[in-house]
């Protein structure tokens, strides 16, 4: 039989239940905490980062329970001290949480996250809340790239194929949030209601006698606006056989080998020789922001995106850290070299000058004096156990999308640059 799956509980690592079991024993568990998670720097030369993945946190917080199979399965490793397995039996998160919105940006020190509860249940959460929120803004940071490099051209997320199978559905949720307008995962497509999109693969056009029987059997069930794979053997012969059984109205053809710039143009003197000015032509073939943005001056009507979208595009992490600042009301810091922290809880606004570009990353550990454009960058997300804004998966992802849309415009315009630099926007200490 099956086996049913386990809580988010057992997506964390052992030392937390070693830390909690010399807390519940030395009285420690239940001192008030405050731990917030902030990237130090960003991946060298990038300008900003997105968050992502809040809306996946809270929806694996309300799952976040050691049912009966999850305390079998930490016994068979050993944990065997009863007063933990009855905390852990017991569990249930009554703290609060504030962070950034979900799609907003941030800068280096930006405290994304804010965890305030007894020390027991804020230690259990870090592990799931920084493989969410690291894996999928380091996503959604580099899928933001190459939107800004597509200039408005479609993109669709496709690196289903590169990566493990359950981060391809979160890759998917962090692309769309920045701005890709489809995913060929159907996972994502159900949990969180995405657009979808796909067509076929060399091996169907190999499975096929010749290449119009397999493009004559994909329209057929696809109708005329599908999109026709034509680099299966010869590109030009399979564009004059993709509009021979199509006809005018076809609707893409996609180039996925060679010299994209060149095929597309090439593509497109064809397409429109042979009467099919409408017939888009999409690309696609590991392509990277760098990759997009060298094909701007190419006829090219939208991007396939795969391996490098999955993997961050060089930076597969945002390179957060979860952090204790403050405990029972006293700010508390590491001094390790290198890896210093500043204690007391933190607030955070934005600097705007008068025409609504974001000028500076305000952060302090005591309240700061705002001035007119200022924008407060830390709100409730979650208040005695239960999310602030109760919301469906999908309509979480709506939210976040809708404000990263609105965000874009407010950045410097150097935000948009692909050159290595430093963040875009300083962060400063009030």
């Amino acid at each position: 039989m099956p086996q049913s799956p386990l809580s988010p509980a057992l997506l964390t690592d052992r030392y937390e239940l070693t830390m909690l079991a010399a807390a519940l024993a030395d009285g420690t568990a239940d001192r008030d905490c405050v731990f917030e998670v902030f990237a130090r720097r960003l991946p060298h030369g990038r300008r900003y980062g997105v968050l992502a993945g809040t809306g996946r946190f809270l929806d694996a917080l309300g799952e976040f329970r050691f049912g009966a199979a999850e305390l079998d399965a930490v016994r068979a490793q050993g944990v065997e001290d009863p007063r933990l397995l009855q905390y852990l039996a017991d569990f249930r998160f009554t703290g609060d949480v504030d962070g950034y919105a979900e799609g907003d940006f941030f800068f280096p020190g930006s405290p994304v996250l804010t965890v305030r509860a007894p020390f027991g249940q804020a230690v259990l959460l870090e592990t799931l809340i920084l493989s969410v929120l690291n894996h999928d803004s380091a996503i959604a940071s580099a899928a933001a790239r190459m939107v800004g490099a597509a200039c408005g051209r479609p993109c669709i997320e496709m690196g289903s194929r590169r990566t493990h199978e359950e981060a391809a559905v979160a890759a998917a949720r962090a692309a769309v949030l920045v701005g890709f307008g489809s995913t060929s995962n159907l996972a994502a497509g159900a949990r969180y209601g995405l657009p979808t999109a796909g067509t076929s693969a060399h091996a169907f056009t190999l499975l096929h006698d010749d290449e119009a029987a397999a493009f004559r059997a994909q329209v057929d069930v696809l109708g005329i606006g599908t999109t026709l794979l034509v680099d299966t053997y010869d590109t030009e012969q399979g564009i004059r056989t993709a509009v021979e059984v199509a006809g005018p109205e076809l609707g893409a053809v996609r180039l996925d080998s060679g010299d994209l710039a060149i095929q597309a143009t090439r593509a497109r003197e064809l397409l429109d020789s042979l009467g099919n000015p409408k017939t888009r032509v999409i690309v696609t073939s590991d392509l990277d922001e760098y990759a997009i943005a060298a094909l701007a001056a190419a006829p090219v009507d939208g991007y396939g995106v795969g391996t490098s979208l999955v993997t961050g595009s060089g930076a597969p992490t945002a390179g957060m850290v979860y952090k204790l600042v403050q405990r029972d009301g006293v700010p508390v810091a590491k001094n390790s070299e290198g890896k210093r922290s500043v204690g007391g809880r933190k607030h955070a606004v934005r600097r705007h000058g008068p025409d609504g570009t974001a000028t500076a990353e305000v952060v302090s550990a005591g309240p700061i004096t705002t001035a007119e454009h200022d924008r407060e960058l830390i709100v409730p997300v979650v208040r005695a156990g239960e999310p602030v804004t109760p919301a469906t998966p999908a309509e979480r992802l709506t939210a976040a999308r809708d404000l990263h849309e609105r965000l874009r415009g407010t950045l410097p315009q150097e935000a948009w640059s692909l050159s290595r630099g430093e963040p875009v926007l300083d962060t400063l200490t009030a």
